[in-house]
């Protein structure tokens, strides 16, 4: 499977994960910045949260882990945090920001 076809595939399972403070999928608030699948089957995701020392962060990892596991040629999961670039909320869909009242 192609790295496009699978971050394909990965953005709309990662859609179902839903930022349980915003009410919004990951996906939409732009907290995922990419995914990859190594040929040895590592789904590799690479995101951001909102504030540093999000207390969310196990909880994430455990709902990302959930929607990737069953995915094609899946077999484990790493997940890389990042802050370059820091989330702002210019990364929201516009259906994100219209739901939070962000003009």
């Amino acid at each position: 499977m192609s790295n496009d076809t699978f971050k394909e595939q990965a953005y709309h399972a990662l859609s179902s994960v839903i930022d349980p403070e915003l009410g919004i999928d990951l996906v939409s608030l732009g907290l995922i910045y990419d995914a990859t699948l190594s040929p040895t089957g590592v789904a590799n995701v690479t995101m951001t949260l909102t504030i540093v020392g999000c207390p969310l962060t196990d909880w994430l990892a455990d709902s990302i882990h959930d929607a990737l596991i069953s995915l094609p040629g899946v077999k484990s999961i790493e997940i890389e945090i990042t802050f370059d670039p820091a989330w702002n909320e210019t990364m929201m869909s516009r259906e994100a920001k219209l739901q939070l009242g962000i003009h």
